[in-house]
């Protein structure tokens, strides 16, 4: 499926635009990194990273803005850098990964490489010759892109089926709890918030307490709230969970199954929790399943990392900076608003060169 995933998403058009001052000419066969005597070359980093680079750019500037690659993202590193380390470090996976294929076994099929070639087929068809040029877009690269990325994932179910996949009922128990919720916010005729008085919380605390002493007899939590006209939610948790208060989750996961809470208090708010079970069964099987995809996850990162760290790894920083994205974007064209069958920059004027995007 992510294999499948991929591939749609690749053979999708690119609108690519070179900025005022565009980057530095690139040379495919120029050695972007080495893990011993493996080459990674600037075609293929540059393939994979502009492909990244137009998911980022499609689906988040609007949340992070048009210059989030020169945006700070942790301190002292921008988005460009962060992104740019994430890729490398893929990039790496990907080769040690592909080096070691032949000790699980892990070979391309005939499906495989069908696939491959129809994906690359397509993108080649889809976007235009300049655009192809900008992100190293010719055929072979896209095809030994596409042939790492499927080893990627072949190893990756290889390596994932050898950790247990035994999880106790202690290890993955989850608990169930209901719990009312009362805001401390107030929100006014024009959208306002604000938070409540001392005199208001006051208020509040004195209907919070009443409400949890009719809860502690009632039979049916749920029932109870909605006839006192609030409403109940249902949270199935453990004592690491992070959906409410860690002092809330705390304080439920001390109750014994049937016990209504006292009125906690949280960062926002006035909460009364019943636990309604010690052990709920769809929810800890559900995470039996998490447990044995973290082991996998794992397991691949630790053995890729054991690898990287029996060959020397170089990385070729003067190759790698001309890789950059704020000089040059790349965006996912909306097939849906091009229908003349030509190429569209990112600035929305068309580009009939070369060859054009469906």
């Amino acid at each position: 499926m992510k294999r499948r995933l991929a591939v749609a998403v690749l053979a999708a058009a690119l609108a690519v635009t070179a900025m005022t001052g565009c980057s530095s000419e690139l040379d495919g066969s120029e050695v972007v990194a080495e893990i011993g005597d493996t080459k990674i070359t600037a075609d293929v980093a540059n393939f994979y990273a502009r492909y990244q680079q137009a998911q980022y750019e499609t689906y988040y500037t609007s949340y992070l803005g048009e210059d989030m690659w020169e945006s700070e993202a942790t301190e002292g590193s921008t988005y460009e850098e962060s992104v740019k380390d994430s890729i490398m470090s893929n990039l790496q996976q990907m080769y040690v990964l592909d080096m070691h294929k032949d000790e699980f076994d892990v070979s391309l099929t005939e499906e495989d490489e069908a696939a491959i070639e129809q994906a690359a087929s397509q993108f080649i068809e889809n976007n235009t010759l300049d655009d192809k040029n900008l992100v190293s877009g010719d055929e072979d690269t896209v095809k030994r892109f596409l042939e790492l990325l499927t080893i990627r994932e072949k190893m990756a179910e290889a390596i994932g089926a050898t950790v247990d996949t035994e999880v106790s009922d202690e290890e993955a128990a989850q608990k169930s709890m209901q719990y009312v919720y009362f805001s401390t916010t107030t929100t006014d005729d024009e959208g306002n918030s604000s938070q409540m008085t001392d005199e208001e919380k006051t208020a509040l605390q004195e209907q919070v307490q009443a409400f949890r002493d009719g809860a502690v007899d009632a039979a049916d939590f749920a029932a109870y709230a909605e006839e006192q006209g609030y409403t109940a939610s249902t949270l199935t948790f453990d004592s690491e969970s992070v959906d409410l208060d860690s002092n809330i989750i705390a304080a439920a996961d001390e109750l014994g199954e049937g016990e209504v809470s006292d009125v906690l208090e949280g960062s926002t708010g006035y909460y009364v929790v019943k636990l309604t079970s010690l052990l709920d069964r769809e929810a800890t099987d559900a995470e039996k399943t998490t447990i044995v995809e973290e082991r996998r996850t794992q397991a691949l990162a630790d053995q890729t990392s054991l690898w990287l760290q029996e060959d020397e790894v170089t990385v070729h920083d003067n190759v790698w900076d001309k890789i950059d994205f704020v000089k040059t974007g790349v965006t996912i064209k909306d097939s849906s608003t091009d229908t003349s069958g030509e190429g569209t920059d990112a600035s929305g004027e068309s580009d009939t060169s070369g060859d054009t995007a469906e």
